[in-house]
């Protein structure tokens, strides 16, 4: 499987260091689709404040991705939903050092979470 950065610079606006336009993806052989990831505890609990609910979000999806046979290398795409706007700088730091300083197309979204407690879920695509 190869992946290419595509960050065209006329006429766009310019990428930054955690950011890329897109990836393609060549010759995956499988691609594994998760559901929107919260930061629950293996009760469904979730931690008390945002630092330990990404956290827990981020030791969740490295347990379905080796459930899989997968990595976060092989994330591809992730979509972040915050229940509050302030909460995007720790969501990037969190996810920059998830994955490694590696950037992967992404978009967060501010939305209204299905109960109070859950301050982020993170969905991701990942190839392999």
């Amino acid at each position: 499987m190869e992946m290419i950065e595509h960050n065209p610079t006329d006429g766009i606006y310019p990428t930054s260091p955690d950011y890329i336009h897109a990836l393609e993806v060549r010759h995956p052989s499988r691609l594994l689709f998760v559901s929107g990831t919260m930061g629950l505890d293996s009760e469904g609990m979730a931690a008390a404040d945002l630092h330990g609910q990404l956290e827990l979000v981020w030791a969740n999806l490295r347990s379905i991705l080796a459930a899989a046979g997968m990595t976060v290398d092989n994330i591809v795409r992730l979509t972040s939903y915050l229940r509050d706007g302030a909460f995007v700088d720790a969501n990037q730091n969190a996810r920059v050092r998830a994955l490694g300083g590696r950037a992967v197309p992404t978009t967060a979204i501010i939305v209204e979470t299905l109960r109070d407690d859950w301050l982020v879920e993170i969905e991701i695509v990942a190839a392999g």
